[in-house]
């Protein structure tokens, strides 16, 4: 535990409670950068919690949900909260996806809240009550559940609209569902992580994203934009924006599609 809250800047947290939870969450998201590279490089994703702890930890990398979500749970549960894993389904493109999304669910005097450290630019910032109906305002963006026939379905506010991210039904997850996820999600050509490349950290003034070459911050009329260069300068750029160092030459990635 110790080594975790170095990593993401924060105190041995004290008894479990909902700020302690929420500050915990703030700060990986902070620290831990979302990414995928380890896929581009056809490394594929350990889930062993050792392989896990060298490169989210030791190695100052990043990774996507099945990573960070499951760094996330075992902190917790070292923390003393009752954690347990859960996996939703994705509809952020209409027809939802098979159940490819780690998250974590925590007990908290008989109130279960969801929260998510792996959901890249969309991943909600502060612990979610896992109730249908109630709205939960986070910095500037308002979450909410509501029911859905696959279970529960989470929501973020656009303007006047109500955006679909995922549904879950809470059902018990055991290790081989999260295998069977991780897998699909990691090596399918229809997977968007094996078909671009992904950052996302969130910083004090705003969220930073990377998509192939582009990164922004912010969003609206406050987006800014960067591009990052087609050469092995990429590398610099990845490390100094959200520090995460490749031990690989530039060549080793694979190429990107020309930019329309």
């Amino acid at each position: 535990m110790d080594e975790y809250c170095s990593r993401i800047g924060v105190s041995t947290p004290g008894r479990p409670c909902q700020d302690v939870l929420a500050e915990l969450q703030f700060a990986q998201l902070q620290s831990i950068p979302f990414e995928n590279f380890d896929i581009l490089l056809g490394r594929g994703i350990d889930l062993d919690p050792a392989a896990q702890v060298d490169k989210l930890l030791r190695g100052r990398r990043g990774g996507y949900c099945f990573e960070l979500n499951g760094l996330f749970l075992r902190a917790l549960q070292a923390a003393g909260f009752e954690a347990r894993p859960l996996l939703a389904r994705v509809h952020l493109h209409g027809e939802p996806t098979g159940r490819s999304h780690q998250v974590t669910g925590v007990t908290l005097a008989g109130r279960t809240w969801l929260v998510d450290t792996g959901f890249g630019s969309r991943t909600p910032p502060c612990p979610l009550p896992l109730e249908e109906g109630t709205v939960t305002r986070c910095g500037r963006d308002s979450y909410r559940m509501r029911g859905h026939a696959l279970g529960l379905l989470l929501q973020v506010r656009e303007d006047e609209d109500w955006i679909d991210l995922y549904s879950l039904d809470c059902m018990p997850v055991v290790p081989m569902d999260i295998v069977y996820g991780n897998h699909y999600t990691s090596t399918h050509p229809d997977s968007h992580f094996t078909r671009m490349r992904i950052a996302v950290i969130r910083r004090e003034n705003g969220m930073l994203r990377l998509q192939d070459r582009r990164c922004t911050m912010g969003r609206g009329p406050d987006m800014s934009v960067i591009q990052f260069p087609d050469a092995p300068g990429y590398l610099d750029a990845l490390e100094e924006h959200f520090g995460i160092a490749l031990d690989v030459p530039y060549s080793d990635l694979p190429e990107m599609p020309e930019e329309e």
